[in-house]
């Protein structure tokens, strides 16, 4: 089995694909300053198994919400939660890349993307959503953040390796203006999102993934990776999270 489709096996399983949850996106909704009861048209780009979605669409009575994602298993466990809340009017869910969307320009009030943006590039996602964005629209992502300006040789080493573009909070508030954006709002994911909304239910499962991929060398290399990314992140969580950054189309 190829290495990205054991990857999506590990994960449709699970809530959350990345460290994130309701709660924290519900904050992140209040600080857009948006009224949850207005008409907003939203994009929700990598979207995984629809966690965000789906609890915008409960909080948002009156929006439209686009999820998508590239993982055609995921979007399937979406629609089917869409039927069971009941939110096939307001809520739609398609297959697709996230940096070729089937959408036209100044599509949408809100852009929203939890733990995807890296998928494309943090500059060059924000430069392409920022045309799907009506007049002072509004994005608000989650993106992986240095909290310290210098940290440990092994878990610098780690994430350079991972994803170059991670940078400091000042780096990315730096890129959002070069973008075209006002800042409006930032925080730090707190560890819970990670531990128990994210690394716990996925250690949960390495066991019986194990045993379903009959302990193969690739399945054993993937948990592997897992097993060192969360042991890194519980001796190094002082030093990184993912940021939720808001922001407005200038």
């Amino acid at each position: 089995m190829e290495d990205l489709q054991l990857l999506i096996d590990l994960h449709q399983g699970t809530l959350h694909q990345g460290p994130g949850s309701e709660g924290t996106t519900l904050k992140a909704f209040g600080l857009t300053g948006l009224d949850p009861e207005a008409t907003l048209a939203v994009g929700d780009f990598g979207c995984g198994t629809g966690s965000a979605a789906i609890a915008l669409a409960h909080h948002l009575p009156h929006a439209t919400i686009q999820a998508v994602d590239l993982c055609a298993e995921f979007i399937d466990i979406l629609q089917q939660r869409i039927q069971s809340d009941h939110l096939t009017d307001r809520l739609s869910a398609l297959t697709g890349s996230i940096d070729d969307l089937p959408f036209a320009d100044e599509s949408f009030d809100l852009i929203w993307s939890e733990g995807a943006i890296y998928n494309i590039g943090f500059e060059a996602g924000l430069t392409y959503w920022r045309q799907l964005l009506r007049d002072r629209g509004l994005i608000a992502v989650s993106e992986i953040t240095w909290l310290t300006a210098s940290r440990p040789a092994e878990i610098d080493e780690y994430w350079q390796n991972e994803y170059p573009e991670i940078g400091t909070v000042a780096n990315k508030l730096s890129v959002i203006e070069r973008q075209g954006f006002s800042p409006l709002a930032f925080f730090v994911l707190p560890p819970a999102c990670w531990l128990d909304h994210y690394y716990g239910p996925l250690e949960q499962k390495f066991a019986a993934f194990l045993e379903h991929h009959g302990h193969s060398d690739q399945a054993q290399a993937l948990i592997a990776s897992q097993q060192q990314e969360i042991a890194l992140y519980r001796t190094y969580q002082a030093y990184f999270s993912y940021g939720f950054y808001i922001a407005q189309k200038v």
